[in-house]
């Protein structure tokens, strides 16, 4: 019953407007009525920095369906992953977050931290904290948002965790990882970062699932299911401080 008010409750507080879905990415939204429905379904986002839109995702009879493509007011510092704190950048790559990481009463308005470092960043000696989703429009090494779409990316998430999902998977890349993409970023700095980013583009291109993602010798590397047993997410967080 505290689940089914709980559910009630976020669902008639989610804002009265639609987010705009143009361009953003190729899949087709769910329909408002739909949309609603999965309010509590696990959830998956991907960030994209150079078309400056967060994708918010539900799952759905097995696989995991666009709920809204929401611009980002502004990221700081360029492509590229965070290395030290204090660079002003904002990260990418893969993270994964659990309820511990949301701030209902950030100063940002609603926030996510994103869980940086993760345990790719530990490995590679980057530092920095308090990397945040976050409402207000503004910032400086986070990802910002209008504090209406931060509204409706925030109740999603909490619902996630209310009604059972443990981790939020959350994959951040500079850009849309197509190969036209990356080859017209070949001669970046940041290239063979990139190139460990790809493959978890990919695998949830093809399979509409968040990719599993592990730190091998300080490395990404995407893991591909066994059959059709799916893998839990093995991703390291550092814990929000």
């Amino acid at each position: 019953m505290i689940r089914i008010a709980l559910f009630l409750a976020m669902l008639l507080s989610l804002p009265l407007f639609t987010a705009n879905y143009a361009v953003a990415s190729d899949a087709v939204p769910v329909n408002a009525a739909l949309k609603k429905q999965l309010l509590g379904a696990p959830v998956y986002i991907q960030i994209f920095k150079q078309e400056r839109k967060l994708e918010l995702y539900a799952q759905l009879d097995g696989e995991f369906r666009l709920i809204g493509t929401y611009g980002i007011c502004d990221f700081s510092g360029g492509l590229g992953n965070k290395r030290r704190e204090g660079d002003f950048k904002s990260p990418e790559g893969f993270y994964n977050v659990d309820i511990h990481h949301l701030k209902p009463d950030s100063r940002f308005y609603r926030a996510i931290n994103i869980g940086f470092p993760n345990a790719y960043d530990i490995s590679q000696g980057y530092s920095g904290k308090y990397l945040m989703i976050h409402g207000n429009c503004k910032s400086i090494g986070c990802y910002a948002m209008t504090d209406g779409y931060m509204d409706e990316i925030f109740t999603y998430v909490q619902a996630a965790f209310q009604f059972g999902q443990r981790n939020v998977q959350i994959s951040i890349y500079p850009f849309k990882m197509t190969d036209a993409n990356m080859q017209s970023h070949k001669n970046s700095s940041y290239i063979t970062f990139w190139r460990q980013l790809q493959p978890g583009f990919a695998y949830f291109e093809k399979h509409h699932q968040p990719p599993n993602v592990v730190v091998t010798n300080g490395q990404y590397e995407v893991l591909q299911p066994l059959s059709n047993i799916p893998l839990p997410s093995q991703l390291a967080f550092a814990p929000v401080k």
